[in-house]
């Protein structure tokens, strides 16, 4: 097993507020609240890397306290989860940083050292995961990201569209897209500098923040994986997984 010291830091972004699910972060999830269900997940995947949550209050924090789980508190009224990362490491000092998502509690050990691979691709700002398209229901919904790579692995662009456009209508699934997973990783020079990035109008028009680092010139490695990640939107959602 790798030395603790020289993998990066899982940073968890958690806040309690959520419009299509409300308190869903508290949800029951086989027994639990849903976001201890991801703490234990993360901590059985990938037991050699750090762990910490950057939570907007004490309700939150307190499963994770109490199950020895480390947090810092971070302002809740901050716009995003890479704003809360940002605003948090600022005093951690991490020098790389992985995003996992607080509801998605199948993430695997792969993700996480895949994100790491890519973390460390060179001249890479900061690095993210996508996965193929299985069914065009999925590839036309805009719920699900689109995002198209260069021939080096680095973004081109994320859209809730289903791009690049197919002028030939050929009715199959266009394969230079991939499904984009939220998860992120981030070197430290790129949170420091995130946070004075102004917001741009792609991001206000996709409402997808990673394109505020694309519209400011920062390079997204991309990890393809074969499996993708489940994440937890409703209460359907939630409903469709089994905890053993």
């Amino acid at each position: 097993m790798p030395d603790p010291s020289t993998l990066p830091t899982i940073l968890v972004p958690a806040r309690l507020a959520s419009s299509r699910f409300p308190r869903k972060l508290l949800a029951d999830a086989g027994g639990m609240p849903l976001i201890l269900r991801t703490a234990n997940r993360l901590k059985e995947q990938v037991p050699e890397y750090e762990l910490i949550f950057a939570v907007d209050g004490e309700e939150i924090a307190k499963p994770l306290v109490q199950h020895g789980f480390c947090c810092v508190f971070t302002d809740p009224d901050l716009p995003s989860g890479t704003d809360r990362i940002a605003f948090a490491n600022q005093s951690l000092r991490k020098e790389e940083v992985l995003n996992v998502q607080a509801d998605e509690p199948m993430v695997t050990r792969d993700h996480i050292l895949s994100l790491t691979k890519a973390l460390r691709r060179k001249s890479a700002d900061l690095a993210t995961l996508a996965t193929r398209f299985h069914h065009s229901g999925d590839f036309h919904d805009p719920n699900q990201v689109k995002v198209v790579v260069n021939g080096t692995g680095f973004a081109l662009f994320f859209s809730r569209s289903p791009i690049p456009y197919d002028r030939e209508s050929r009715g199959d699934l266009n394969r230079s897209a991939f499904k984009h997973l939220g998860l992120y990783g981030y070197s430290r020079k790129f949170l420091e500098d995130f946070i004075n990035l102004p917001k741009g109008n792609l991001e206000e028009i996709e409402k997808l923040e990673q394109l505020r680092a694309l519209e400011n010139g920062k390079r997204i490695a991309v990890e393809i994986v074969e499996q993708g990640s489940i994440g937890v939107d409703t209460k359907e959602d939630l409903a469709r997984l089994s905890f053993n």
